[in-house]
């Protein structure tokens, strides 16, 4: 009798577990060369469904298909992002990223260790993580999100040494963000201005 009982009882819990795993949610195939996971979650998230547009530039492209950013010290996406931070970012995490409600993102601490990649912090923006930080998806579009991410990694006042998403080239040539500069319209470059 016990063992028919044990017997029943693996079979149920077996059971179980098995509607459970069909019942999580599926990540579907990535739509780009990079995988973009859910800071949280881990789950695959699709750059092709949220805020339409920004997904055709040759700066975006390259960055979905190899998770380089191209744009890092282009003034053009500088002058964009900073406007784009201010609008979206700003409120939580401060005016130089310095931090507020949200965490600070110009030093070389990172709340979540993968946001030191460009791959890392866009994840992040476009799905959201703990705390009152909700996905970005919705008003930014991925280019956006890019030239947000250019504007963060320009106010990085850490190591130099520390600043995994410049090439040695670039870490020889950074100049940090100083207070009150600001990039013109007519900055040319891989960013058209915004549109107002």
């Amino acid at each position: 009798m016990k063992v028919t009982a044990y017997a029943l009882l693996g079979s149920v819990l077996l059971s179980s577990l098995a509607t459970s795993a069909l019942a999580q949610p599926q990540a579907g195939p990535s739509t780009t060369g990079v995988e973009f996971r859910n800071t949280i979650t881990g789950e695959i998230m699709k750059t092709d469904e949220g805020k339409p547009g920004g997904r055709d530039s040759e700066g975006i492209k390259t960055f979905l298909q190899t998770g380089v950013n191209k744009y890092i010290d282009d003034k053009s996406c500088l002058r964009n992002g900073e406007s784009l931070y201010l609008t979206s970012c700003s409120g939580c995490h401060g005016h130089l990223a310095e931090g507020k409600v949200g965490p600070g993102l110009n030093d070389n601490y990172w709340t979540y260790p993968s946001n030191t990649t460009d791959v890392g912090l866009f994840s992040t923006i476009w799905g959201g993580a703990n705390g009152m930080m909700g996905p970005h998806n919705e008003d930014l579009n991925p280019e956006e999100a890019l030239q947000v991410i250019t504007w963060i990694r320009h106010l990085y006042t850490g190591p130099t040494q520390d600043a995994v998403w410049l090439t040695a080239e670039q870490k020889k040539n950074y100049e940090p963000y100083k207070e009150g500069q600001h990039f013109s319209k007519d900055e040319k470059g891989q960013c058209k201005p915004l549109e107002e």
